[in-house]
């Protein structure tokens, strides 16, 4: 048994690390403001155009900018701690990585499985977010798609006792063919997807300040009484549905991390990772904050809980030419993002093939385009079969979970690694300092970082785990089944094929 403990609490050597950076075979082609056009093309998407909508409806009302407050609070003093790390370890797997280094690879294998479910279901969510702004838009020049092929498998129904899931007789391939699109883009090549991104972005901030910039002539205050509305029991309004909330709209900034993933592919890491996570972070969360102010003064917030929310809002400004470049904005604010969680998705896959946690296959780079191909368009495939089937509610609570998990152990890895490598190049460092404790080095920031994280999580799994009581059980059966499949797949090929498993067996280690 002591072996065994020993064996899955084995430690990635910082050495290790290092020498994955000098052999990773990427290009490096990533500066600070492509990193920032990253980050902004990952946050500003469905958390915008689909999910304060429902938000507002479903849980807090106008008071879903208090929620955006927590979140992006949260999120700031968790980007701080991925900015140390980022800076300290340049590497592609991100809090994996840093996990493996602080915790072992238990752990690391842990957080790479919620990593994939994080990355995997959002990239469904904004494939069916797409799917929705896409099929209004062409309604709107009279191409109607039927809905047989723009509605997933299972739907979500708002009933007097909440939210619950029923299955229907669709099948999203309209989201699915978004995610097919998007892998063709990323197996081209890190440049070309960086440049098509830039663009996409620049496109939809343009347009969200505009609805801001012409919204805000049009907003009714009354609608804005009373901010925070009454609790009707639950996680309806009240402070309860703030923070149910703001755990819906946690997954919305994740991508102040998808920066952290393209460490190997920047061309000065140590200096370009801080600036492209907490500029994105910023600039992002102020947006945020900007449009629902908007949003929930220009519609009465029970009317927001529609795929379109902010076109539906446009619509009440009678400007029938600014709701269709709503739409098209939206198409391209949301395809931006699926291109950007795609990208993430695929490199923490590599990261963890290179460790031999899982089949080669996810770290075979193409030989002209120096991506690695096998895994984006395995990635994107999965991602296609979620966002086909499941309806955008379910994905947005499971990704969150994943999502805060992530975070915990980031900032948990940053006070390890102060305290076992007390005297490691730091070029950037979080703020506030900190106290040593019997040798433990605890920070103000990292503490700060995990307790909103962790509060994160318990609305999410309080719901989830009312409505398996309640016998909707969709959701926990997916997490329940998918963590029981982690296990499985860790045991059968991860425990056998690790590097460092391997090497402390005394077995040769498979060629990364």
């Amino acid at each position: 048994m002591g072996m065994r403990a020993k064996r899955l609490l084995v430690r990635k050597p910082l050495a290790d690390i290092r020498s994955d950076v000098e052999t990773h075979g990427l290009k490096r082609s990533l500066g600070p403001i492509q990193l920032v056009l990253l980050g902004i093309g990952c946050i500003v998407g469905a958390g915008i155009y689909v999910m304060t909508g429902s938000a507002a409806a479903n849980y807090a009302g106008p008071a879903v900018i208090l929620s955006f407050v927590i979140a992006g609070t949260a999120c700031a003093f968790t980007g701080l701690c991925y900015a140390e790390l980022a800076s300290t370890l340049p590497v592609s797997g991100s809090s994996y990585t840093y996990t493996y280094a602080a915790l072992g690879e238990v752990f690391a294998w842990s957080l790479g499985w919620l990593l994939m479910l994080e990355y995997g279901l959002a990239g469904s969510a904004l494939a069916a977010g797409l799917s929705g702004y896409l099929s209004s838009l062409l309604g709107d020049f009279g191409v109607h798609i039927p809905e047989a092929v723009r509605t997933p498998f299972v739907q979500s129904v708002l009933t007097p006792q909440g939210v619950s899931f029923t299955t229907g007789g669709g099948i999203n391939l309209i989201a699915a063919a978004s995610l097919g699109l998007v892998a063709m883009v990323l197996v081209r090549g890190v440049s070309q997807s960086a440049t098509v991104n830039a663009v996409m972005v620049t496109i939809k901030i343009a347009v969200l300040l505009i609805f801001v910039g012409v919204g805000v002539f049009h907003v009714d205050p009354a609608n804005w009484t009373p901010f925070v509305p009454e609790n009707q029991g639950g996680f309806a309004y009240g402070m309860p549905g703030v923070l149910r909330a703001a755990s819906v709209l946690f997954f919305a900034y994740l991508g102040f991390e998808t920066v952290s993933t393209a460490a190997l592919e920047a061309r000065d890491p140590q200096r370009d990772m801080p600036v492209g996570i907490l500029g994105a972070l910023g600039v992002c969360t102020v947006l945020y904050i900007a449009v629902a102010l908007v949003l929930t003064g220009l519609v009465p917030y029970r009317m927001l809980g529609v795929p379109d929310p902010i076109a539906l809002a446009v619509d009440r400004m009678g400007l029938p030419a600014l709701t269709l470049v709503i739409k098209l904005g939206a198409v391209l604010g949301l395809s931006s993002v699926l291109l950007v969680n795609t990208y993430g998705h695929s490199r923490i896959c590599f990261a963890m093939s290179r460790d031999g946690l899982l089949p080669r296959f996810f770290s075979s780079v193409h030989t002209s385009w120096q991506t690695p191909h096998h895994g984006t368009i395995f990635v994107a495939a999965v991602a296609a079969i979620a966002a086909a089937l499941l309806p955008i509610s379910i994905l947005g609570d499971l990704v969150s979970l994943g999502t805060a998990f992530a975070f915990s152990i980031v900032a948990i890895s940053v006070m390890w690694l102060r305290t076992a490598q007390p005297d490691l190049h730091r070029p950037f460092r979080v703020p506030l300092g900190g106290i040593r404790v019997r040798g433990v080095w605890i920070g103000v920031v990292p503490v700060l970082a995990l307790v909103l994280c962790l509060s994160m999580v318990g609305p999410v799994l309080a719901d989830i785990t009312l409505k398996a009581f309640a016998g909707d059980t969709i959701p926990a059966t997916i997490l329940g089944l998918y963590l029981l499949v982690g296990v499985i797949l860790y045991r059968a090929y991860g425990w056998r094929n690790s590097r460092l498993g391997r090497a402390l067996d005394g077995a040769p280690a498979a060629a990364a």
